[in-house]
């Protein structure tokens, strides 16, 4: 399957899933948000990491539990109190579009739909269980949560490489590695494909954020759908900002590899994956 019929499974089945909720504004603004939705590289990496474990579980239910959390994340992150963004993939951000309360509870709503939908996902307890560990750990206040707190730390006080590397490992690359794991624990994959997968999504994780720094500073306004230098002109710390725009690229071919190299326990089942990473890298938006 194609990387774009993938999204077009992913983005069919998030449409059908929202449109059984009671109609209310806080719903309607939870379907934009989902309907604006970027690349569905996470689904994606839910579905490959499953296929080079061998298994053939129905995989979009965990892939939707992905995305809903990472799309929460988005919402909350555009806010006023956070990023204070007006744009998101080209479109007015929730708060913008609706209002700033509305936005605030459109994150909550879907984040607990994300585990509401795994606890009624037709897999086996054990891997129910597992999905949601991974998920919570991933997103909560040891992963996505803390690294956001951290981001808004250093953007006041600034950071170090080493420090951004934590911040991103956490903000980004938690949900990576959660999108993975939920791959292989529906495939019931092997302790040693679990690992490599994990050293995947460690390297690809921070890979998206330096490729997301370079797009900040080389990629075209209507392409990446936000206006272009806007982490320069916040001041914020990046991998651009601290190793230059040679630097950072070189970084990010760097973690490109360390990526493909943790797949070596896989044949060609993982080959998808590794087109995965060379794309995060070298993608225009």
């Amino acid at each position: 399957m194609t990387n774009e019929e993938i999204k077009s499974q992913v983005d069919t089945y998030l449409e059908a899933l929202v449109a059984t909720l009671p109609d209310d504004i806080v719903n309607r603004a939870a379907a934009y948000s989902l309907k604006v939705g970027g690349k569905r590289v996470r689904p994606m990496l839910v579905f490959e990491a499953m296929k080079a474990c061998g298994g053939d579980a129905n995989w979009l239910p965990a892939a939707a539990a992905i995305e809903l959390v990472h799309t929460y994340s988005l919402v909350h992150d555009d806010l006023p109190a956070m990023d204070d963004d007006d744009l998101r993939r080209g479109h007015a951000t929730v708060h913008v579009k609706y209002d700033e309360a509305t936005a605030i509870l459109v994150g909550d709503g879907l984040q607990t739909l994300a585990f509401q939908h795994l606890a009624q996902a037709p897999y086996s307890a054990e891997q129910k269980l597992a999905c949601i560990l991974a998920l919570s750990k991933a997103s909560g206040l040891s992963g996505m949560v803390l690294g956001q707190s951290m981001d808004m730390v250093a953007e006041n006080e600034g950071t170090d490489l080493a420090g951004l590397k934590t911040v991103h490992q956490l903000k980004t690359g938690a949900l990576i590695e959660a999108a993975l794991a939920c791959g292989a624990i529906i495939a019931n994959a092997s302790p040693e494909q679990v690992d490599a997968l994990a050293r995947y999504g460690r390297a690809v994780g921070l890979a998206f954020q330096v490729a997301d720094d370079l797009l900040d500073v080389e990629g075209d306004s209507t392409t990446i759908g936000k206006p272009q230098g806007s982490d320069i002109e916040n001041g914020k710390t990046t991998y651009v900002s601290l190793l230059g725009i040679a630097g950072a690229k070189e970084q990010a071919q760097q973690l490109c590899n360390e990526a493909i190299a943790a797949l070596q326990c896989f044949g060609e089942t993982a080959d998808p994956l590794r087109s995965l990473a060379k794309y995060i890298v070298e993608r225009k938006q």
